[in-house]
């Protein structure tokens, strides 16, 4: 059974535009599948002291923290960073080289894998300001803090 494709992407289809349509799951993507091919393979090449290439979306790429760009001679990851880029004439979409990043092995790693936890007092606060919601939504006023649920 053939299927007739559109011109369209999955982005300009109506359902696409629905409020709670899903997206890519960049984070996930990054922590659960990236890092780990990183830790195991490119840990091995760079032992070996040869490099490795990353091919990847622009999208993702765009959602990893900032990596410090090094000369290529330096590097230790080439990043590829690619989109999808439609072409009028053919009416269909191409992969496109975007850039090439070129980032030194450990510090990237390091940094992709260790998130920024930020100051404890600003989560606790907005930890307490969600609490506060809850409480007085319809309810009587608490003197509850969350130190003292804790």
């Amino acid at each position: 059974m053939s299927e007739t494709r559109s011109s369209t992407t999955w982005k300009t289809r109506p359902i696409a535009r629905k409020k709670n349509y899903p997206g890519p799951d960049y984070l996930s993507s990054s922590r659960k599948r990236l890092a780990p091919q990183l830790i195991f393979k490119s840990g091995i090449l760079s032992s070996w002291e040869k490099r490795t290439a990353v091919a990847l979306d622009q999208g993702f790429f765009n959602t990893l923290p900032n990596l410090k760009e090094v000369n290529k001679s330096e590097a230790g990851i080439a990043w590829l960073v690619y989109d999808l880029v439609r072409n009028s004439e053919s009416n269909r979409f191409v992969l496109e080289r975007k850039r090439v990043v070129y980032t030194e092995f450990a510090e990237s790693l390091e940094k992709i894998t260790r998130s920024d936890a930020g100051k404890m007092d600003d989560f606790v606060s907005t930890l307490q300001e969600k609490l506060d919601e809850k409480l007085n939504n319809g309810t009587e006023p608490s003197n509850q803090t969350i130190d003292e649920l804790l």
